[in-house]
């Protein structure tokens, strides 16, 4: 009903109007108006008259409505609430992990230039750094106190005897570090012992052991140039994963494991390591073919990228993000050698396979 239409009733006087309070209606004061008759204090607010005298209705003052609340900041420019749109970054400081890869780039062609046994040196402070890396984030996070001393020392001699005695030094090598860990061990409380000499003989093989593989390639007469190639399809290997990856990576290859990566870049990764390979097979090494380039490129982006997945496994169950921070821009050394381990034994056999060890 409009508002301007309402009149107001004739107000019953005294008691007759008293008795018409519900029950759960607080009486009011009865107040006289200026005929004598008495009202509802109450009732002459509910119907527009005025308390104590006054004016008691005016029909031509419609009730005032409640001023509208402004709005939020944000209800003028609905489109400003949203964030901007975010670029695709790196996730890494590329200027730092550029140089840096540069600097370790020009100490390793530097090495394999001068003299092989510089190259074999580099290859032992590279296993060193590695192992006490990962002891050390064994013993943070997880309280595994792998022994490291004999792990140094016995990762440094396996390095050595593979690139004198060829793999039967290193298998040699690599029985006697498991027991000197093993004897180290017993020298500790017992808790733990079963433990902690498991993972240290998962570090002798992961780290040291690997490792051997490359000095294995230094023995060739063409070692230095098979160093060189294994050395570039690695590297070129995730240079192609990460750029296809970032530009065109949709569908994730392992999100559970590491979130980065896409088979886009897995894709990425192959072509550009078997473009490599095949022009290394072809200019690099002694009889070597195209097409077994093709191959070898096949296998280490494989390689490659199953020792990203694996050491992105460890460092998950860790719960850290890298294994150390000695390099800028790439995290530890163990971050470094995630693609490289595995893949060295790879590029060794297909090599042996192809063109032989000599």
């Amino acid at each position: 009903m409009n508002d301007s239409s309402w009149q107001p009733e004739p107000v019953p006087a005294g008691p007759a109007y008293d008795a018409q309070v519900g029950p759960h209606t607080r009486p009011m004061p009865i107040v006289p108006d200026a005929a004598g008759r008495d009202f509802d204090d109450r009732e002459a607010r509910d119907r527009g008259a005025a308390p104590h005298g006054g004016s008691p209705f005016r029909a031509d003052t419609p009730p005032q409505e409640p001023m509208p609340s402004p709005p939020p900041p944000h209800a003028e420019h609905p489109q400003d609430s949203s964030p901007p749109p975010q670029k695709k970054r790196a996730g890494r400081d590329l200027r730092a992990a550029i140089g840096v890869g540069v600097g370790l780039g020009a100490v390793i062609f530097a090495s394999l230039l001068i003299v092989k046994a510089v190259f074999v040196g580099v290859v032992v402070v590279a296993v060193v750094v590695g192992l006490w890396e990962l002891t050390s984030r064994l013993q943070e996070k997880k309280g595994i106190k792998a022994p490291l001393v004999p792990l140094a020392v016995g990762g440094a001699a396996m390095v050595v005897a593979g690139y004198v005695r060829g793999a039967e030094g290193a298998w040699v090598a690599m029985a006697l570090t498991v027991l000197a860990v093993l004897v180290w061990r017993m020298t500790e409380p017992p808790e733990d012992y079963l433990k902690d000499v498991t993972a240290g003989a998962f570090a002798a093989f992961y780290v040291p052991f690997l490792a051997t593989f490359v000095a294995m390639l230094l023995t060739a007469d063409d070692g230095p140039q098979r160093v060189i190639t294994f050395l570039l399809l690695t590297v070129v290997s995730d240079t192609g994963a990460y750029a296809v990856g970032w530009r065109f990576g949709k569908t994730k290859l392992a999100p559970r494991i590491s979130p980065g990566k896409t088979r886009e870049g897995l894709f990425g990764a192959v072509a550009f390591a078997m473009a490599a390979g095949a022009l290394c097979m072809e200019f690099l090494i002694d009889g070597g073919a195209w097409w077994q380039g093709l191959l070898l490129g096949l296998a280490v982006a494989v390689s490659a990228t199953l020792g990203d997945l694996g050491e992105s496994m460890i460092k998950r169950d860790l719960g850290i993000k890298d294994m150390g921070t000695l390099l800028p821009g790439h995290g530890g050394i163990m971050d470094r050698l995630d693609s490289l381990l595995p893949t060295a034994p790879v590029v060794w056999l297909l090599l042996a396979a192809f063109v032989g060890t000599g």
